[in-house]
Parts: C-alpha cells; sequence; structure tokens
C-alpha cells in the first residue's frame, strides 16, 4: 500500500517548515557566544522553553480529543468520504502524538539543573544553548505544522458538511465505492 501525503499536508508541512526556519534565523542572528555566556543565556532560556514544551504539550493532548470529535462527525455525515480523509486525520493523529512525546521528553531534559552543577564540562554549555534553541525551533514548527493540518482537514469537513458541497474531492461517488469494493 503506497501512503501519498495530501496537498493539504504538504503545504501544512511546508508552513511548519517555513515556520521553524523562521525562528531558527532569528537563533543564528545572536552569532559566536563565549561558554560563560552560553551559560547565562541558557539560564535565562530554559523558563521560556519549559513553557514553550507546556504549551506544546497541551495542545496536542487538545488536538488528539478534536481528532475524536472530528472523527465523529465525519462517520456521522450523510456523504460518505474516501478514506483518504481518515487517512489524513491518522496523518495528524500520529504527527502530533509524536510532538507530544518529543515535548514531555524536551520539557523534562530541560528541568535538569545542569547550569547548577559544578562536574558539568563549561566547554558544553555553548553547544547545549544551540540543541536548545534547535529543539525549541523544532518544536515551534511542529505545532505550526500540526495546526495548519488540522485547519484544512476541518476546513474540508465544513465544505462537506456544513456547506454541502457535492463535487468535493474526498467525497465519494458511485466509481469510488465500486474501486473500494475491489480493494
Amino acid at each position: 500500500m503506497k501512503f501519498r501525503i495530501s496537498v493539504y499536508n504538504k503545504k501544512a508541512l511546508l508552513g511548519g517548515i517555513i515556520t521553524a526556519i523562521m525562528t531558527g534565523f532569528g537563533i543564528l542572528l545572536i552569532g559566536n557566544i563565549s561558554q560563560y555566556e552560553a551559560k547565562k543565556l541558557i539560564q535565562s532560556s530554559l523558563p521560556g522553553v519549559n513553557m514553550l514544551c507546556n504549551t506544546v504539550v497541551l495542545a496536542s493532548a487538545t488536538i488528539l480529543a478534536l481528532l475524536l470529535t472530528l472523527l465523529g462527525i465525519s462517520s456521522g455525515s450523510k456523504s460518505k468520504l474516501k478514506k483518504t480523509h481518515y487517512r489524513q486525520v491518522s496523518l495528524i493523529a500520529k504527527y502530533d502524538a509524536s510532538l507530544f512525546i518529543v515535548a514531555i521528553i524536551i520539557f523534562q531534559l530541560t528541568n535538569i539543573p545542569i547550569t547548577e552543577a559544578e562536574n558539568f564540562p563549561h566547554e558544553w554549555y555553548k553547544h547545549l544553548y544551540w540543541v536548545t534553541l534547535f529543539l525549541s525551533s523544532f518544536l515551534t514548527g511542529s505545532i505550526v505544522a500540526v495546526i495548519l493540518m488540522l485547519y484544512s482537514t476541518i476546513q474540508n469537513i465544513i465544505d462537506i458538511i456544513g456547506l454541502k458541497v457535492k463535487d468535493h474531492p474526498l467525497i465519494m461517488v458511485d466509481e469510488d465505492k465500486d474501486k473500494e469494493q475491489e480493494e
């Protein structure tokens, strides 16, 4: 079985990548820093990274609950939807659950009091700072991608159920039912 990412999800992923690059570019403006500066910057940026992780975890959990509601609405629709719709919802759920797990792990790692440890090598602070900033850019881009994917899926449901668009590409027609039965 081939799995293709839909146009809607490609746009969402592109939006997430652009967001991650934009936040990453802002980080690069800081330039080269010393180990001492890196330690101070880590101390000042960790509360913000922790807040970002908390926000991503909360948003991810909420999105998973919204996906269950979306599935209920989709299956209760008078229009029969193609498998593509359910694959999109499944893909969003996979990305979202992965993002939830990654955000929890990053949150736990950033709560380790490394800057208070006396035996932590000072030359590592610089690398740790850049890794922390990279991970926050990754989280930001990822949550934007998931939200854009959810938006496009909800927009499709609004078109099909709310606006009763009859020729929507996700509505199954008779030829599609025959193909599905053959599979």
